[in-house]
């Protein structure tokens, strides 16, 4: 079966090709928008399950990867900033503080329409840093379109302190563990996959 992903993140796409096996990206185009009471982690996997849905129509035969990540401080949801200036007040907000981020993972079986769908939450711990060195980071790594405004993959990395999860993936958007478990159940191990 074919294997597409269901998203248009280039942090994704990164990640799922680390896996070696040949997939396709198809843009899922749903609306994110929080449910009214909506938890994080219901929210997270309600929109990982819809942008597979989302996917399945066009690829019928195909195993679909749909994920989502929300993240909280305080108790409030962040999103991605989009702009310098939300950058920065994310930023300073999140100063020794802790998050919570809720990142939802589901495997669409487009074919039998079964579906497996996870939640691998993460704890990151921001260190102390400086209002220049918020504005040096941001000029040297760019993250308007990271949650959070820290990409943990590059050097957003120096500006956390510690974070606790069984997937460290799953802080970048995509828990891998988690997908091979999933892959598995439908027959694919990707470590003997040839992808024939």
């Amino acid at each position: 079966m074919k294997l597409v992903l269901a998203s248009t993140s280039p942090y994704r796409r990164e990640l799922l090709a680390r896996l070696g096996v040949p997939f396709e990206v198809a843009a899922p185009d749903v609306d994110e928008t929080p449910l009214p009471g909506e938890s994080p982690d219901d929210t997270a996997q309600r929109l990982s399950l819809l942008k597979a849905k989302a996917v399945a129509e066009r690829y019928p035969d195909a195993l679909i990867i749909g994920s989502d990540q929300v993240a909280l401080l305080e108790g409030i949801q962040l999103g991605k900033p989009g702009s310098h200036e939300k950058a920065v007040d994310q930023l300073r907000r999140m100063r020794g503080k802790t998050l919570e981020f809720h990142t939802a993972l589901t495997l669409l079986n487009a074919r039998s329409g079964g579906a497996q769908t996870a939640n691998v939450p993460v704890r990151l711990i921001m260190r102390e840093y400086s209002d220049a060195q918020i504005e040096s980071y941001l000029r040297k790594d760019q993250p308007y379109n990271c949650c959070g405004s820290a990409r943990s993959e590059s050097l957003g990395i120096a500006l956390i302190a510690r974070y606790e999860t069984e997937d460290p993936n799953a802080l970048v958007g995509l828990p891998l563990i988690k997908l091979t478990e999933m892959l598995a159940n439908e027959g694919l191990d990707v470590l003997t996959w040839r992808g024939e």
